[in-house]
């Protein structure tokens, strides 16, 4: 083999192996990190990425309760940004945002990133779940940023089973039953302290074989004359 020849197949070699290098740099800062899949939905306008966008329903197709937007946001500005809301076009639903700690907006801060979803972390949820969303289907959401606005995208809708299980919605907790109250119960009953046969306030009648007072008493015997 020549010079030349071996000169190009080095270099393409090198060109390659770069390339391989590189990729797995991306998958291990992001992949690997943040767990983004590649069948969730991804977007990105002006400085603001959003990454792993998905609506989590309840675990069991029939129950109720709140679902969850769940998502990755990355600010790459230099100033920070809040989330001011999160919307489901087509349907009447409200999304109720939480930081991850204490009262506030939900803010990203320039340079940083903030994760929706998961113990710890900020949270995004739908009060009406079953109401807004169907499993299987791809729902569009809307997140509001202060400085960039809308940024939209259709995120995948999925149980909170397997891989989404630590990122569902809580379930609706039952409501208690009612207590049976004790009614006492009418019929049968007799007032307390009444002899039966006996009619409650009544004087008391003299007993049998007592003579009336001022009968006998005091009568004295005339003697024979």
């Amino acid at each position: 083999m020549s010079r030349s020849l071996r000169h190009g197949a080095l270099a393409a070699t090198a060109i390659a192996f770069s390339i391989v290098s590189l990729s797995a740099c991306a998958a291990g800062n992001n992949a690997e990190t943040l767990k983004v899949r590649p069948d969730n939905a991804a977007t990105s306008v002006g400085s603001i990425k959003v990454q792993n966008a998905n609506v989590i329903t309840q675990a069991e197709a029939e129950a109720e309760g709140p679902a969850a937007v769940t998502a990755t946001l990355f600010n790459d500005g230099t100033e920070a940004e809040v989330l001011e809301s999160i919307t489901l076009p087509g349907t009447d639903v409200r999304v109720t945002l939480r930081p991850a700690k204490g009262k506030g907006p939900v803010e990203i801060p320039a340079g940083g990133r903030v994760i929706l979803g998961g113990k710890g972390n900020a949270s995004a949820v739908i009060d009406e779940g079953r109401e807004a969303t169907q499993d299987g289907n791809v729902q569009q959401v809307v997140f509001k940023l202060s400085r960039t606005g809308d940024v939209a995208l259709g995120a995948n809708v999925v149980p909170a089973t397997g891989y989404y299980k630590d990122f569902g919605p809580s379930a609706r907790p039952e409501a208690p039953k009612p207590k049976p109250s004790a009614t006492p119960s009418a019929s049968g009953s007799e007032t307390p302290g009444t002899p039966s046969g006996e009619t409650p306030g009544a004087p008391e009648s003299p007993a049998a074989g007592t003579e009336q007072q001022g009968g006998t008493a005091g009568s004295q015997e005339i003697p024979a004359g």
